[in-house]
């Protein structure tokens, strides 16, 4: 079972956008995904409600929600059958709480926007994964998304320059498209979608296919995955 976490403290990056195409795209290819939406707005959760009965199952756990008539721990059980688990974080996390919500992620994907608050932002989140959650470079588990791109753009070169001074890999830069703004009005992800629509979007998404497709399996498979430790 692999397990992704998408992450990044400052709200508006994307992280809803890259955990349910992460999750349609596993779903669309047969796999048993789990969908972990830690996230108080509840937008994955959302956007998994919208799926109709014919599409590709996604498990979904609502992590954020407090069920008193059952047990935290049976709350956010993951199913035997499950090969993924897609995490979307809140924003507003705090330093503190990243060791224990990264030390059983095999993948961690920071979506980016091309903006100077965004930049800042991720900057402090690099920083806080390698310093204070002891993420380390050579375990190649941190992956960088830059997302909503215009490359025609100066905030664009500006953003790809600053990514090269993390020695964190780019691993997908992902244009400003509405076809994620239909996707989420569907409850679909981008994979689902008729091809001739989506193909340059597609072609976005290879990369950081191909990158998590070379982690997978690398760790050897856990049992009784908390898709978030508790922090409250």
């Amino acid at each position: 079972m692999q397990r992704i976490l998408v992450l990044n403290p400052k709200g508006g990056s994307g992280k809803t956008t890259v955990a349910t195409n992460l999750a349609s795209y596993y779903a669309s290819r047969g796999d048993r995904p789990l969908l972990s939406d830690n996230d108080p707005q509840g937008s994955s959760t959302r956007w998994l409600k919208k799926r109709r009965p014919e599409q590709a199952f996604i498990h979904g756990v609502a992590a954020f929600e407090r069920n008193a008539r059952m047990t935290r721990a049976w709350q956010l059980r993951v199913p035997p059958d499950a090969t993924q688990v897609i995490v979307d974080t809140p924003a507003a996390i705090l330093a503190q709480d990243m060791p224990d919500m990264t030390k059983n992620a095999d993948a961690i994907l920071v979506p980016v926007l091309p903006s100077d608050i965004d930049i800042h932002a991720c900057s402090k989140c690099i920083a806080d994964l390698l310093l204070i959650a002891k993420v380390r470079r050579d375990e190649n588990r941190i992956g960088v998304i830059a997302n909503r791109v215009r490359r025609n753009t100066v905030i664009y070169q500006s953003l790809m320059r600053f990514l090269e001074t993390l020695r964190i890999p780019v691993i997908a830069t992902l244009r400003d498209s509405q076809n994620y703004v239909r996707a989420v009005e569907q409850g679909v992800g981008v994979h689902e979608m008729k091809r001739y629509v989506v193909e340059q979007d597609l072609e976005d998404w290879q990369p950081l296919l191909a990158w998590l497709q070379a982690k997978e399996g690398a760790r050897s498979p856990g049992t009784g995955f908390n898709p978030l430790p508790e922090t409250a």
